[in-house]
């Protein structure tokens, strides 16, 4: 019995479905970051006694570099999950860039964006 080397048209359409779900909420979570470091969402320090003042924004400052990271992450996962299209787009989705094979599909439920088989990913 020959190997399988791609996914099947219906098999993609699955893995698709389950990657539009995860951008849609990585997009809404970044935003929700975005709003949060623009100060958008009303969370600030202008409406607090003066006493509080200096505590708070020590506070909201550390509170800002935690969720500019959590954004930068948030926005390379989005890229990631863009990607995973492209390739399913490309019929390339699923194969190892390492070994060439198919990566095994109850891996890719769990991390749609996977480019590494386990055994490729284990030898880095």
């Amino acid at each position: 019995m020959a190997t399988k080397t791609k996914y099947s048209d219906a098999e993609l359409e699955e893995f698709r479905a389950i990657i539009m779900d995860k951008l849609e909420a990585a997009q809404r979570d970044y935003e929700s970051l975005r709003l949060s470091l623009t100060n958008m969402d009303g969370n600030d320090v202008t409406d607090t006694s003066p006493t509080f003042k200096v505590l708070e924004e020590g506070a909201a400052t550390l509170s800002k570099e935690e969720a500019g990271r959590l954004a930068q992450r948030q926005m390379k996962f989005i890229q990631h999950l863009q990607a995973a299209l492209v390739r399913i787009e490309n019929k390339t989705y699923g194969i190892c860039r390492e070994t060439g094979e198919l990566i095994p599909a109850e891996r890719l439920r769990a991390v749609p964006h996977a480019t590494l088989s386990i055994e490729a990913k284990n030898k880095q």
